[in-house]
Order: structure tokens, then sequence, then C-alpha cells
């Protein structure tokens, strides 16, 4: 078994990172916090960089690249990786490459005229049920996060405390601004996998920022916004959901937004497209790659719609550690990839956003235990409801 096929006897740990203040000291202490998994995760794709032949000198000419469009996005996000880098002891290059890894790679191949080195996709299968399908007339929205099996040794949640905004939680790779998550004015997010032929003709904002700008807003209609406007280096499918009961998948091409509706108050979303407008209009890509995508989305309906009117945690869980046709299963255990990588469900991340309730399992198909974590909600309820 190789180092890259190692898989932890016993469940990875998932720390919670508080931090607080202006961006470049939250920065600090999120990078003292959280070092030796910013570390350990740098070293895992310094290791995959290596194998492509790419130089720190020519990855900080990648982040060189980057810095104007995220300087217009938001310049205090070049802040506070500064900081991340400042407190982890690490180059700012590389806390970059963290919060833009796929595109880091592929600006890598086109800056040194190579053809592109297939990237192995982070897959996930995302759920949200709204007021009326569930139990107790709350939201639940819940993802697997499908990717490396050796990230659960390098994930955090990691809780802001803002001065100017919401506060929230997000479940993340250390050293990323965010990924899955919920803020307390509501707001929850999770993201997919997906894939086009218009990826990476242009290079735009990395997805992780725009997973963060989304966290930070008090209204809805602003993070739905961000994510439905902001131009994208390749495809990606976002779902946003409201502790009020709205939600909205966003199939995100890098040029256009098409929208799923919940039906019968659920959405499940995979890492193929779905909209009908989407598919006459671009080429899905990624079921080369994820060819059990097709059934994935599919199984967790199958075992979510018929308790809708009672869905409970326990019901988007139980839908969510679907072993059929393991190991290519909603919930998988390690298997080896093209890369000779062990891909897994790396978490499971379940959250009640108006109950600032996060749950996070590890490695689930092999540890099947959680992790509770908690947010001090202020949320502006609808009087009609």
């Amino acid at each position: 078994m190789t180092e890259n096929q190692q898989v932890a006897s016993t469940a990875p740990e998932c720390p919670l990172i508080e931090v607080s203040g202006p961006p470049r000291e939250r920065g600090r202490q999120y990078g003292e916090q959280a070092a030796t998994r910013i570390k350990r995760g740098i070293e895992h794709y310094s290791r995959q960089l290596e194998n492509n032949k790419l130089s720190w000198p020519e990855l900080q000419k990648i982040v060189a690249t980057f810095e104007p469009t995220i300087a217009a996005f938001d310049a205090t996000y070049i802040d506070e990786m500064q900081g991340i880098a400042e407190g982890a002891g690490v180059e700012y290059a590389a806390v970059v490459m963290l919060n833009a890894r796929t595109e880091v790679l592929k600006l890598a191949d086109r800056m040194r005229n190579k053809q592109p080195v297939p990237i192995e996709p982070d897959g996930c299968t995302g759920v949200i049920a709204l007021p009326e399908a569930t139990a107790h007339g709350r939201v639940i929205h819940a993802q697997n996060w499908d990717w490396k099996a050796e990230c659960a040794e390098s994930s955090v949640v990691l809780k802001v405390h803002r001065e100017d905004g919401p506060d929230y939680l997000t479940f993340t790779e250390a050293g990323a601004l965010a990924r899955s998550g919920m803020n307390a004015a509501g707001i929850s997010i999770t993201a997919n996998y997906l894939e086009c032929e218009r990826d990476y003709r242009t290079l735009a904002v990395p997805l992780a920022l725009i997973r963060r700008k989304v966290l930070e807003q008090k209204r809805l209609a602003l993070a739905m916004q961000a994510v439905y406007v902001t131009a994208k280096s390749a495809a990606n499918n976002i779902m946003v959901a409201h502790a009020g009961g709205v939600a909205i998948n966003f199939e995100c091409a890098p040029d256009e937004t098409f929208q799923i509706q919940p039906e019968r108050g659920i959405v499940v979303h995979a890492n193929h497209w779905l909209s009908p407008v989407a598919l006459t209009k671009l080429r899905d890509l990624g079921i080369q790659k994820m060819p059990d995508s097709l059934y994935r989305d599919e199984r967790v309906r199958q075992l979510v719609t018929p308790h809708i009117g009672n869905v409970t945690v326990d019901t988007i869980k139980h839908a969510l550690f679907d072993d059929f046709e393991t190991p290519w299963s909603v919930c998988r255990p390690p298997r080896p990839n093209t890369s000779n990588n062990l891909s897994a469900t790396v978490a499971m991340i379940v959250m009640e956003p108006e109950l600032g309730s996060m749950e996070v399992s590890m490695l689930p198909a092999l540890y099947p235990s959680f992790t509770k974590f908690h947010l001090e909600m202020d949320i502006q309820t609808s009087t009609s409801r």
C-alpha cells in the first residue's frame, strides 16, 4: 500500500477553528490554529504540482495572474489569505493555491503550453428538504463531499465572528476561506462539481471565494446574486437555501446560470447537468469521469421522497449513507482512482440552519459517527410563516 493509499485506523477528527477581528487578523488566527492541517494540505497538493513538474516560481507567477481578479472581487480576501500564510508560517502563494487548486492546475498547463493534465473531480451529492417536506418544519441542507481520502486529515470547521456582517460556520479544507456552510442570517450553501466544454476559456473568480461571498450576506437575494452573476473559470453546481423556507439549485456554466427548483419541497443534485435548458446549450463532460452520478441523485430521491412531510435529519443521513453499487455509491469507501489516490466520501455535512446546527462525519463509509457544531443564529423570519 502506497503513501497515497493509507487510510486512518480511527475516525479522523474535524477540529473547530474559531476566529474574529478584521480580515488580516482573522487570517493570522486561522493560520496559527490550523497550521498543521494547512501544511498537510499544501504538502498533498504540492506533490501533485511536482508530478506535473510545476516549480514554486511558476506557482508564484500564477498567483500574480489571479490577484487582480480576486482583488476586484474583494480585496479583503487578499489580506485574509496573507494573514493565513503569516499565521501558519507558509508561503502566501500556497494559500492561494488552496483556495483555487483546480484553477491553478489548469492555468499551469496553459502557461507551460502543455496539454491539460486530467484533474480528478471532487464529486458530491447534495440534498435540501424544505419545511413543507420535513417533520419539524425546518430546512435540512446536507451533502456528501467526495474527494481524496487523505483530505480528511486536512479539513476543519471554521467559525468566523464578524463585525461587518453575519457570523458563519463552514466546513472546508484548512487554509481555504469557505466550502459548505451556513451563516447566522440562516443562509446555507453546498456545491457540486460540474463540467462542460466552456470551462477554462477564461480565468475568473475561484469557486471557494464565491462560496465565501454567499456566507457573508445578510440577505438571501445578495447571496443568490453572488452565485448567479459572478463569472467563473469552470462549471459548478451551487445549492443555496434559507432557513425561512426557500431553496434554489444553480447549475453554473462559466458564463451562464440555470435554475432548478425543488419538487414537493425536495431538491437533490449530484455531478451531472439536469436543467433541460442547459442540456440544449452545452455538453455534459463530467459523466465520462463520474458515471455513478447518473444514479447517485436518483438513489437519494428514492430514499427521501417516500418520507415527504415527515423528513428528518435521520432520513437525510440514511439517504446519504446509501451503499448501492459500492464503492461507486452515494457514500463510498476509499477506492483507487486514475491518479493512484484513494477517492472517498471524505465528509458528510448535515445542517439545520434554523437551529444553527451542523453535524460532520469524516470518512462516513468507514466511521459513521458525527461531531456537532453550533452557530448562534439571528434570523429574520417572515410574519406569514
